[in-house]
């Protein structure tokens, strides 16, 4: 069971209606989208977005329910999409809130679309 808490301000941002102004060409940009693909690059990761997206919400814990995978693996996979800025997480009590980084997404279908 995935368990829901109300969307916050401290762990899910709201959608920012600010264009990202960032080209999608370049150095910079292909470094941006190689980070983001290998963030990416394993189908756990990818569930785990998946996941985040149709709950629209902060997830605390139990995330681990919905993979066949240990703790440990879900908690490593947690990191590099945090690290990666595909996902935030914020404490909350004895639990981590995650929720996905909308910008962040943007910026991704933004940089693939300049390909």
């Amino acid at each position: 069971m995935v368990r829901v808490t109300q969307t916050s301000s401290a762990c899910c941002p709201p959608p920012a209606d600010e264009p990202d102004l960032r080209p999608v060409e370049g150095d910079e940009a292909d470094e941006e989208l190689a980070m983001y693909g290998k963030a990416l690059g394993h189908p756990a990761r990818v569930k785990i977005v998946r996941l985040l997206l149709r709950k629209n919400a902060c997830i605390c814990g139990d995330i681990v329910e919905e993979l066949p995978l240990a703790q440990s693996t879900v908690s490593q996979h947690l990191k590099v999409l945090k690290e990666a800025g595909l996902i935030r997480g914020d404490v909350d009590g004895p639990r981590v809130c995650y929720c996905i980084e909308p910008r962040a997404l943007r910026r991704i279908r933004a940089l693939i679309g300049g390909l």
